[in-house]
């Protein structure tokens, strides 16, 4: 366990107690709270995204309930709900598939806004990491939402990268000397290792979801898997061992999910590859880390989780 959320943790208790003294209770989020939850979301992103005239990352409360339908019925994600009067305010989610958690997506009524609720499911799901050992917990949030970056800032978190969110019509394209198919878990063990010399950890139960709802991919060269894709879209990540592998699987999705894919900016090669493809950015974010974090040791695509 790491001092960083060694320290928050020993703050969560005290300050979930305040919460509750307020009148704001936490509690494990259920399944019958997607549909709630999911009207909550979706009307938080919409407001903050519109007062800084970018688009909405979801296009319906329904595209939202629908999302958090899954993160609550799956084990693999720890949820928290806030509750004023009996009545869901908030919520926020930990993906625990991994050795690093992703936290996220946190939302919390427009309403009740300024009532520390989003300080108080934040020092939850991190006490929550704290519990299981987590050496590492990190997040992506909208750049433009300066008030998140600081709450964020303040629990500790440290910038580690400026991404663009891509988006634009599929570019059917092919690279020479890589071939794209759909993964299987027999290259799992292969993806594991990519990932593993990348990032200097695995994240192969999120490639095992990806592979069973049919999004994910894998590029080889000269027969050997050169790097792989969950999804190209904004749940997904993707690792690659040079740019063209990226290329490959970005050049081979038939559609960017959601409200596109992430890439670093820093990467200058592959952003310009795709402004030149006819993509665009649709909107700005930053990727955090807590705890353990890792320069990467390759090319990659993170997930809007990390």
């Amino acid at each position: 366990m790491t001092k960083a959320l060694t320290a928050e943790a020993e703050q969560a208790t005290a300050r979930t107690s305040a919460a509750t003294l307020a009148g704001v209770t936490l509690r494990p989020g259920r399944p019958k709270d997607a549909a709630p939850c999911g009207r909550i979301m979706y009307g938080a992103f919409k407001t903050i995204s519109e007062y800084h005239r970018f688009p909405p990352d979801f296009p319906s409360p329904e595209a939202a309930t629908q999302l958090l339908s899954w993160l609550l019925a799956n084990p693999k994600f720890y949820s928290v709900v806030a509750e004023v009067e009996g009545k869901i305010v908030g919520s926020n989610f930990l993906d625990e598939r991994g050795m690093i958690a992703g936290l996220g997506p946190i939302t919390i009524d427009p309403s009740t806004q300024n009532q520390s609720i989003g300080r108080q499911l934040m020092l939850d799901v991190l006490d929550r990491a704290a519990k299981r050992n987590s050496p590492g917990v990190r997040l992506v949030q909208a750049t433009y939402h300066t008030r998140s970056l600081c709450l964020y800032s303040k629990l500790g978190f440290v910038v580690q990268e400026l991404l663009v969110a891509m988006q634009g019509k599929a570019l059917g394209l092919r690279i020479p000397g890589h071939k794209v198919r759909s993964a299987t878990e027999g290259d799992l063990a292969a993806c594991n290792r990519l990932c593993f010399q990348i990032h200097g950890h695995e994240r192969g139960e999120e490639l095992v979801d990806g592979i069973r709802q049919g999004s994910a991919s894998v590029v080889e060269r000269d027969g050997q898997i050169s790097g792989y894709a969950t999804l190209i879209g904004f749940f997904g990540h993707a690792v690659g061992e040079t740019n063209e592998d990226l290329k490959a699987l970005i050049g081979a999705a038939k559609q960017f999910a959601g409200p596109g894919f992430l890439l670093p900016a820093p990467n200058s090669e592959l952003f310009r590859w795709c402004l030149e493809h006819g993509l665009r950015v649709v909107q700005p974010m930053t990727l955090m880390s807590l705890g353990l974090y890792d320069e990467p040791r390759g090319v990659f695509l993170p997930s809007v989780l990390f």
